[in-house]
Parts: C-alpha cells; sequence; structure tokens
C-alpha cells in the first residue's frame, strides 16, 4: 500500500456508526405500514443501493406512501438523530494516521451535500478530508459521476487510490471510478453479502493502519 496517496471514504456506516438508526427509522416505517419489522440481520441482508429498491425489499408499499414522501421524512428525523450516533471509535485515530502518512482523504457520500457538511463539522473531522463530496437532492443516486469528475479535475492516478465502503454499491463505485475497493463489515451490509464482491474485507477502517506501517 506504499504507493496509495488518496483514499476515498464513504461516509454513512464506514465513517458514521448509524447502522442501528437506521434500522430503527426502517422498522418505524414498517409498523406504520403494519408490516413485519426487521433484526439487524435481516436488515443487513436487505439493504442495498438504489434505496428505492431496498425500501421495497424490506416491505414497503409505496401504494400505501409514495417513497419521495418516505425519503423526505426520513431525512427529517434521520439527520437530528444522525448527530447522536456518533463515529466508530476506530476513526479520528485512524484518519490521524493516514494524515500522518500524507495520505490524501476524501469522503465520497451519497448524503446530499449540505447536510454531509453539517455532520462533518458537527463530528469536528473535516480538517482530516482534503475533499467532502455529496450529492445534491436527498434521494441517495449515484455518487460515482462524482467521483469520477473529481479524479479527472485534479488529473489523479487511479493507481495511487483506493474506495473504502460498506456496500456492495461501493464496490460497483470504485470499479466504475476504476480504483482498488476495501469493504468494511461494521456498516449496513453482512459479511457474506460483501464476500460476493470478491474485494478485499476489512473490520472497520482501523484496519487500514496496518496496511501503511
Amino acid at each position: 500500500m506504499n504507493d496509495i496517496k488518496y483514499i476515498f471514504f464513504d461516509f454513512n456506516g464506514t465513517i458514521l456508526n448509524d447502522v442501528e438508526l437506521c434500522l430503527d427509522l426502517l422498522n418505524e416505517k414498517l409498523i406504520k405500514q403494519n408490516k413485519q419489522t426487521l433484526t439487524l440481520d435481516e436488515y443487513k441482508h436487505v439493504f442495498k443501493f438504489p434505496i428505492r429498491q431496498y425500501y421495497q425489499d424490506a416491505g414497503l408499499d409505496f401504494n400505501i406512501e409514495s417513497y419521495e414522501s418516505m425519503a423526505d421524512s426520513f431525512i427529517a428525523k434521520y439527520q437530528p438523530a444522525s448527530l447522536t450516533c456518533g463515529l466508530y471509535s476506530c476513526v479520528i485515530p485512524t484518519l490521524k494516521f493516514l494524515k500522518e502518512k500524507n495520505i490524501k482523504l476524501i469522503i465520497l457520500s451519497a448524503s446530499e451535500m449540505n447536510n454531509l457538511n453539517y455532520q462533518v463539522n458537527h463530528y469536528g473531522i473535516g480538517h482530516y478530508f482534503d475533499a467532502i463530496l455529496g450529492i445534491n437532492n436527498i434521494y441517495a443516486d449515484s455518487k460515482t459521476g462524482i467521483g469520477i469528475n473529481y479524479i479527472e479535475k485534479n488529473n489523479i492516478n487511479k493507481k495511487e487510490c483506493i474506495f473504502v465502503g460498506d456496500t456492495l454499491h461501493d464496490f460497483e463505485i470504485a470499479n466504475e471510478m476504476g480504483i482498488e475497493p476495501i469493504l468494511v463489515t461494521c456498516g449496513h451490509q453482512a459479511f457474506d453479502v460483501l464476500r460476493s464482491s470478491g474485494a478485499a474485507i476489512i473490520n472497520d477502517i482501523g484496519d487500514l493502519r496496518g496496511w501503511f506501517l
């Protein structure tokens, strides 16, 4: 890993420990529609992108409430609650370690940009990152184009990059960006789901430190 100069990080489930919060909010919607709630393990097997498909697979009925309405109500509850769920304990020591190695760190998230900036500032980690990249709406669309544009605009050598995320979508994004994916098991998808990608898998971003010693 000595040739790696850039690390792109997903945010939700990779840096921010929001899995239980998202499960709770999903179950609130399921209960409201008189549907069966999910356990944490079930959630980590059904979660996926696009979010619209994940909602359907979880059992939500868009005839009862539209996807757009669900997305709006989710963000209204999620955003303030996300400020109390915390970062993974390994995050700050790892970011500090990587910065000391002169590695450029970038957040690449499907979160809306203003919400993402607010979270990053709230947790006091913005100074670790060379760029914070989000999307311009709340509907969790693909972040692939944003990452590709950043690489091209900054003339970055793709061989010097890795992308660290917690879902198969992150694996797909890394492939589309042309950079190496690494997946963490602490986030929104189960180990056996992630294993199907064939990507390198670690417990959390703290394991990255051993790769750069």
